[in-house]
């Protein structure tokens, strides 16, 4: 599918665009076109397909929604985003929306009728609601939010008016806007059932829909990569795993998670499977505040990007961008015009190619997974389709390093000169992506 063989590339668009934090639901601001601007680059880039963070209109950061049918007033119109759709398209570049279904904002117009009627509406049954109880808001009942957020409000999946409200809002999408997926926020919170109804809706549009569910703990979530389910899940155990086994110069870490999930072994747990992979995105560090050595950013990239799976890039990381948590997370957000662009070319030179290379490579977009070399600085792995054959070599440590592959010829990728596969030597702190002759 054309999922599988895209560099996805994250968006926060009230971040990126500088919207302001909090909603005052007035005047329509028009900011999408910061937006637009950047899509040659990306093509430039190798970017198959964005994925955006929420859209529509939220009271704050776009996950409390209050309008699945508006977009959010701080960034501009229907018609606005409907034409930046087509631009992308045009592009030749995918769009995937952020769909919101487990939670709502206090501002969402049913719940702020059962606030104003209680027990008189039936909106009551979209909601948890205990009017025995109160909430921190003293509302004068209680109700279930997202993870003790009261400003989050949970909705009841199981009530029909409700369902037949939310698959009309997708319906909406794919048609008013052209979306070619879904990025399901806290999948694991939503139940089986949900994903099933989601693949029906879409699948009345278009048989290649993507659906990709937000996972965070590691927990086996591969009974839900069906068919009739979900294409894809966010990968946090590569995540992390990748991160921490370059800090603290242990390869095992990040290899140990790429045999458990991908290998040929009969426990593996996701062989044949795709998950989404990043190494940062809205919610955790910038990599390149999370990497103690800066030295090995292009190294870790290349990982990103030889692993099973499919990658995906958050905005302005690939020129290098910092950012911690800290006050709401606006650090992991900011506006693109407050990124340098200019810090690290060397970086943006190494993803635009990497994505160039798996763009052509059947063995990295769909090959199996077996490792080589292993040691605490030095890796390689092994990726196989048909009758191509890929290696991934990676050496972490300060020095050089010999490692003998086997016999024959191959192309080093990265740089595009020939090595002999019985002898490659990698550099302190470097990474090599060679293609094997048969």
């Amino acid at each position: 599918m054309w999922f599988d063989e895209s560099t996805f590339y994250q968006i926060y668009p009230l971040g990126f665009c500088g919207a302001e934090r909090d909603n005052d639901f007035g005047e329509i601001r028009h900011r999408l076109d910061k937006i637009a601007k950047e899509i040659m680059r990306l093509k430039e880039l190798g970017v198959g397909a964005v994925l955006f963070n929420p859209l529509f209109e939220s009271e704050r950061h776009g996950y409390d929604t209050a309008d699945f049918f508006h977009v959010d007033r701080r960034l501009g119109t229907n018609e606005e985003l409907k034409e930046l759709v087509r631009k992308f398209h045009d592009a030749g570049i995918r769009v995937v929306f952020d769909g919101v279904f487990n939670h709502v904002g206090r501002e969402f117009p049913p719940f702020k009728e059962v606030r104003a009627k209680r027990e008189s509406t039936d909106y009551r049954f979209w909601f948890d609601i205990d009017f025995g109880g109160n909430s921190r808001y003293n509302d004068g009942f209680g109700y279930r939010d997202w993870e003790g957020h009261p400003e989050l409000v949970k909705l009841r999946l199981e009530n029909v008016d409700l369902q037949n409200y939310l698959m009309d809002a997708v319906r909406f999408w794919i048609d008013e806007f052209g979306i070619d997926g879904l990025r399901l926020d806290v999948s694991y919170l939503l139940p089986p059932w949900f994903f099933e109804l989601l693949r029906r809706t879409v699948r009345e549009r278009r048989e290649d829909f993507f659906l990709v569910g937000e996972v965070i703990h590691c927990t086996n979530f591969a009974h839900n990569l069906s068919p009739a389910r979900l294409d894809s899940i966010t990968n946090y155990e590569c995540y992390k795993g990748m991160i921490s086994a370059f800090n603290s110069e242990n390869l095992f870490e990040i290899e140990h998670s790429l045999t458990r999930l991908f290998s040929a072994e009969p426990w593996a747990l996701y062989t044949g499977k795709r998950m989404l992979n990043f190494l940062d995105n809205h919610d955790v560090p910038r990599v390149f505040t999370s990497l103690k050595r800066k030295e090995d950013i292009c190294a870790l990239y290349t990982l990103l990007f030889t692993i099973p799976g499919i990658p995906c890039l958050y905005y302005g990381s690939e020129f290098g961008a910092e950012g911690g948590k800290g006050d709401g997370d606006i650090y992991l957000r900011p506006s693109v015009d407050a990124i340098d662009r200019s810090a690290h070319p060397e970086l943006t030179a190494h993803i635009e190619k990497l994505a160039k290379i798996r763009g052509g490579s059947r063995a990295l977009q769909y090959g199996s997974y077996r490792k080589v070399v292993l040691q605490n600085r030095q890796l390689v792995f092994q990726r196989e389709e048909g009758s191509e054959c890929v290696f991934a070599a990676f050496n972490i440590s300060d020095d050089g390093w010999n490692v003998r592959l086997g016999e024959g010829e191959g192309k080093e990728l990265l740089t595009g000169v020939g090595c002999d596969l019985g002898a490659v030597y990698l550099p302190p702190h470097s990474s090599a992506v060679i293609e094997r002759s048969k």
